[in-house]
């Protein structure tokens, strides 16, 4: 069963967001914490050694993970974030494949009253071809909008909403890309160009 949970948490003028996930690839749980779109650090815990164990099944690593993902949500109230993020073994971070999803137009995304976003999924450096996109589309006072996009060979795709550009204010994107088993999702705030 693929689980996560994502939070946006502020300490001073940051807004961090948090994301966790269970990498069954390689059979971690991992939390991340962005600022801004940008990685800042990572919390990973292997349960490859106890994979095998009927006792932890999915609802036990949901629970830890849950447990983790608070731990760091706690470290960034108290100002303590460097103290709980890894620094993993070299034989982790050989196994971590990292998924990114990069924003490629975030300085112009508004014109013939569409959001048009082009996105590019890599991992691990290399693009990700056929990656699956889901977006979720927020804003104030309406039903959020979803809709879904898959990667060309180069790892490119893009996306296009009719909206008028005076919603974009307040507006938020999600976007889950799911790659070979793997997750990656990111949240992108929209305001309206002065």
């Amino acid at each position: 069963m693929i689980f996560g949970f994502n939070t946006d948490v502020k300490h001073g003028d940051t807004i961090y967001h948090v994301q966790s996930e269970a990498r069954e690839g390689e059979l971690l749980l991992q939390t991340q914490v962005f600022v801004r779109g940008r990685c800042v650090g990572k919390k990973a815990v292997s349960y490859a050694a106890s994979a095998g164990q009927v006792q932890l099944g999915d609802a036990q690593r949901e629970q830890q993970l849950r447990e983790q993902h608070r731990q760091v949500l706690d470290a960034i109230r108290e100002g303590k974030l460097d103290s709980i993020l890894d620094r993993p073994e070299p034989e982790v971070l050989a196994a971590v494949k990292e998924l990114e999803v990069q924003w490629l137009n975030a300085e112009s995304v508004h014109a013939n009253q569409n959001l048009t976003m082009q996105l590019r999924v890599t991992e691990g450096g290399s693009a990700a071809p056929g990656a699956r996109l889901t977006f979720r589309f927020a804003r104030r006072e309406a039903a959020p909008f979803y809709t879904q996009a898959v990667t060309d060979a180069g790892g490119s795709a893009e996306i296009k909403i009719e909206v008028d550009e005076a919603a974009l204010s307040d507006a938020s994107v999600m976007v889950q890309a799911n790659y070979e088993g793997r997750t990656a999702t990111r949240k992108f705030l929209l305001r309206r160009a002065e």
